[in-house]
This record gives C-alpha cells, sequence and structure tokens, in this order.
C-alpha cells in the first residue's frame, strides 16, 4: 500500500517562491502518477497539477501554469512542486495525491485520486 508524506509548507510574502515536496512509501510508486491538489478554506479541493509515472508528461491548471512546477524522482521516490510568483489565492493545504494508473486523470479532477496525504499549509500573505 502507497503512503504519501507531504513537507515544506509555510508562510510566504506574495510574489515569493515555495517548494512542497511528497515523499513516498510502499509499492508501486515510480508506476503512479501523482499530483497536488490544493484546498483553499470554504472552497472545494481543485487539482493543482499533476506529472505521469515516467515523469514525461506533466499537467497544471491555468492559474499556475507558467508559475508552478512538477518534478519527480522516482529514485527517491518523491514528487515536489515548485512555486514561484506566488499569489494570496494560492493560499490553502496542499495535498499529495496518487492515482492507480501511470497517468494524470483528465481535467486535474481530485476524485481520480486514490491515494492521498494529510497535507501541508501554505500561505500566501504579507
Amino acid at each position: 500500500q502507497l503512503q504519501l508524506v507531504e513537507s515544506g509548507g509555510g508562510l510566504v510574502q506574495p510574489g515569493g517562491s515555495l517548494t512542497v515536496s511528497c515523499t513516498a512509501s510502499g509499492v508501486n510508486f515510480p508506476y503512479r502518477a501523482v499530483g497536488w491538489v490544493r484546498q483553499a478554506p470554504g472552497k472545494e479541493r481543485e487539482g493543482v497539477s499533476c506529472i505521469s509515472a515516467g515523469g514525461s508528461s506533466d499537467h497544471y491548471r491555468d492559474s499556475v501554469r507558467g508559475r508552478f512546477t512538477i518534478f519527480r524522482d522516482n529514485a527517491k521516490n518523491t514528487v515536489s512542486l515548485r512555486m514561484n510568483n506566488l499569489k494570496p489565492e494560492d493560499t490553502g493545504v496542499y495535498y499529495c495525491a496518487a492515482v492507480e494508473t501511470g497517468w494524470c486523470p483528465a481535467g486535474l479532477s481530485p476524485g481520480d485520486y486514490g491515494t492521498w496525504g494529510k497535507g501541508t499549509q501554505v500561505t500566501v500573505s504579507t
């Protein structure tokens, strides 16, 4: 069974940068697509980014494209999300999540992820 643990959240000023990471333990991590889903206070979860099992394909929601970069190291069982030029609307709990297959869900739909971490808080504020 796959387990995911997030790290790297924190408080950052608008325009700043932050990297959140996800470390996996268990089986089959290299064969599963992994994504980041966030949830702002009072709002539903939304898919932010996803990377395929082999890392050849990555996807972003429109509001973060060009500012966020997802990457993975299958030898270290990690997936990270580098976030640049952060905005207050990027604030939320960021969850690492994995799908059962090697390909990212259509539309980055949170409902398609089967395994979740507990999340890490990212706050963008002055």
